[in-house]
């Protein structure tokens, strides 16, 4: 089994609004991670559902209010959705992101750097919460989102110039 896999992130439309994608998508560059894939794209709801509640069970988890927030929020601009690799991809990326409540988030996780709200105050306010980016839970969830996201001919091998050291 190979430890080098691939992760999904999604930079959500408050990254998009706040102009803080290029800032995100540089923390995960010079940690080593590779873009092997990255498309702007604007999905349908039917689309989210399948990436939200097929693959994520948001509905199960969260309830159907909190799905309709997010998927609302989720069409408001269009978004980034970027393929990434490296050794063990989705757990660095995960740590790297944070807490999925920004206010949980840690101080030096994306999103303890660049969001901040509740989940309390998210219900409070029938507000989903914008946490600027998405990311897969584990590998096995990324390999299913990246497919969902990405066609084959999407994806790129390349080296990088540093590659040698990284890996």
């Amino acid at each position: 089994m190979s430890l080098i896999q691939r992760t999904l992130i999604l930079l959500k439309p408050d990254a998009l609004s706040r102009a803080v994608c290029g800032e995100i998508l540089s923390r995960f560059e010079k940690k080593g991670l590779k873009i092997v894939g990255m498309k702007m794209v604007k999905p349908s709801a039917e689309f989210f559902y399948h990436h939200y509640e097929t693959i994520g069970q948001v509905i199960s988890r969260r309830g159907q209010e909190v799905f309709d927030l997010n998927l609302e929020a989720m069409q408001r601009t269009p978004v980034i959705a970027v393929a990434i690799e490296w050794v063990e991809a989705a757990k660095v990326v995960r740590q790297m992101v944070g807490a999925t409540e920004p206010a949980s988030a840690a101080p030096g996780t994306i999103r303890g750097d660049y969001a901040h709200m509740s989940y309390a105050y998210g219900d409070a306010a029938l507000k989903a919460i914008p946490n600027l980016i998405h990311a897969s839970g584990d590998a096995e969830e990324a390999k299913l989102e990246i497919a969902h996201w990405f066609t084959e001919s999407e994806l790129f091998e390349y080296d990088r110039a540093d590659q040698s050291f990284l890996y």
